[in-house]
C-alpha cells in the first residue's frame, strides 16, 4: 500500500522542498491550503518541476499528488490525516495554530497502530513542539511524534505557475528522538539525537545573515539581496554579525572556529547566488516575528549577552530592522504603528522582542528603540 503524507502548505517552500523530498521518499502527497487558486493550479496540473540552481544542481518532477482546500473541505483533510503515515508543515510559525485543530481531529480518527510522524518545517526554532502544544490543547489524549527539525534551503520569490526555482544545497535536520524504533525513511533527511546545535546554528547563520543583509541593504536603498552583498558597507555590517553569532555557536556547542567560518563564507556564499535573485523587501518581510525573543537577532544577543560577550553589530541590526517598511506587509505596518504610538523605548522593547527588563541585554535593546521610538 502507497504511504501516504498529508503536507500543509502548498507554497514554494512546501512544493519546492518539503514535497520534492517526500515524493523522492515514496510518498503520496497531499496538498492541504486555504488558497482556492493554488488549489485550482495543482488540482488541475498533473506535475510540477522543480529547477535547482549553482553547484550540483538538478530538475525533478513532481506528480501524483493531490490537493485539497481545507477551508472548504475540513472534512476531507481530518480523513486523509486519519489515514496518513506522516504530516507536515510550511505555512508559518503563526499560522500553525489554525492548523492544530485539523491535525487533532485526524489523531483522533486514526486507526493504525503506529502513531502519525508530524514534522512541522519552519523557520521557527522547535516549531513541532509548538505544533504539539496546540494540537494537545485541542485532543490532550492526541498520541503522534512530534518531530522538530532544522530546514535550510533559499528559495526567491517566484514568477508564478507551480514550478520552483531554488538553490541546489538542502538540508533537512529531524531529531530522532520522539521515535521509539526506527524513524520514518525520508530521503535526504539527517536524523540526529540532539538538534538544538543545528537550529541554532542555521538559525543564527544563514538566516541571522540573510536578515541582516536585507535591513542594511534596504537603508542604503539596494533593490537585491546580491547588490546588498557586493556593498562594501552591507557587507560589512553583515560579517560583523556573524562574527558576533560565530562566537556564541563555538562557545556553547563547540563547533570549532575554523568549522565555523567555513560554514559562514559558504552561507554568504549562497544568499549571493546570482541565479537566485532575491529582494531585500521580501527578505525583510514580517520583521515583528524576526524581532522576536528567540528568532535571529534577539535569540543570539541575548546568550552571547549572558556570557558577557559582545553585541554590538546584533544591535546595529536590530536598529536596522526596526527602520523597515514595506506597504504590503502586515508586520511592517504593525511595527510602523507601533514605534508611532506613545509607548516609551522600553515598553516597545518588552512589547516586540518579549525580553524581561531585568535581563543584561535589555539596554542594548531599549536604546535600539529610543531612537525609532516616536516615528
Amino acid at each position: 500500500m502507497a504511504k501516504t503524507a498529508v503536507h500543509f502548505g502548498a507554497g514554494n517552500i512546501g512544493r519546492g522542498f518539503v514535497a520534492q523530498f517526500l515524493h523522492a521518499s515514496g510518498y503520496e502527497v497531499v496538498f492541504v491550503d486555504v488558497n482556492e487558486e493554488l488549489i485550482r493550479a495543482l488540482q488541475a496540473q498533473p506535475s510540477y518541476t522543480v529547477h535547482e540552481m549553482g553547484a550540483g544542481a538538478t530538475e525533478s518532477v513532481v506528480d501524483g499528488y493531490r490537493a485539497i482546500n481545507s477551508r472548504t473541505h475540513e472534512a476531507d483533510v481530518i480523513a486523509e490525516i486519519a489515514a496518513a503515515d506522516i504530516v507536515t508543515t510550511a505555512v508559518g510559525p503563526r499560522v500553525l495554530p489554525f492548523v492544530a485543530p485539523l491535525i487533532a481531529r485526524g489523531i483522533a480518527g486514526r486507526t493504525a497502530p503506529e502513531p502519525l510522524t508530524v514534522i512541522a518545517c519552519e523557520n521557527a526554532v522547535n516549531a513541532s513542539s509548538t505544533l504539539a502544544a496546540e494540537v494537545h490543547r485541542v485532543n490532550p489524549d492526541a498520541s503522534a511524534a512530534f518531530a522538530n527539525c532544522a530546514i535550510d534551503r533559499i528559495v526567491p520569490e517566484q514568477p508564478g505557475g507551480l514550478d520552483v526555482t531554488l538553490e541546489a544545497f538542502s538540508e533537512w535536520v529531524v531529531d530522532r528522538t520522539p521515535f521509539p524504533g526506527n524513524p520514518p525513511e525520508l530521503h535526504g533527511v539527517i536524523w540526529v539525537d540532539d538538534l538544538t546545535p543545528y537550529i541554532e546554528r542555521k538559525l543564527f547563520t544563514v538566516n541571522t545573515g540573510h536578515a541582516a543583509a536585507a535591513y542594511h541593504g534596504t537603508i542604503a536603498g539596494i533593490v537585491t539581496i546580491r547588490e546588498a552583498l557586493a556593498t562594501p558597507a552591507v557587507a560589512e555590517e553583515v560579517r560583523a554579525v556573524l562574527a558576533e553569532t560565530k562566537a556564541l555557536l563555538v562557545d556553547k556547542h563547540g563547533f570549532s572556529a575554523d568549522e565555523q567560518q567555513a560554514y559562514i563564507d559558504k552561507t554568504i556564499q549562497r544568499v549571493a547566488n546570482p541565479h537566485l535573485p532575491d529582494t531585500c523587501e521580501r527578505v525583510g518581510r514580517n520583521p515583528l516575528r524576526k524581532l522576536s525573543r528567540y528568532e535571529r537577532f534577539i535569540g543570539p544577543a541575548a546568550q552571547l549577552a549572558e556570557r558577557g560577550h559582545e553585541t554590538s553589530a546584533l544591535m546595529r541590526a536590530v536598529g536596522a530592522a526596526l527602520q523597515f517598511h514595506s506597504p504590503d506587509d502586515a508586520e511592517s505596518i504593525e511595527l510602523r504603528e507601533l514605534l508611532a504610538s506613545n509607548r516609551t523605548a522600553a515598553e516597545l522593547a518588552v512589547e516586540i522582542t518579549g525580553l524581561d527588563p531585568e535581563h543584561p541585554l535589555f539596554p542594548a535593546v531599549v536604546t535600539a528603540f529610543e531612537e525609532r521610538a516616536g516615528g
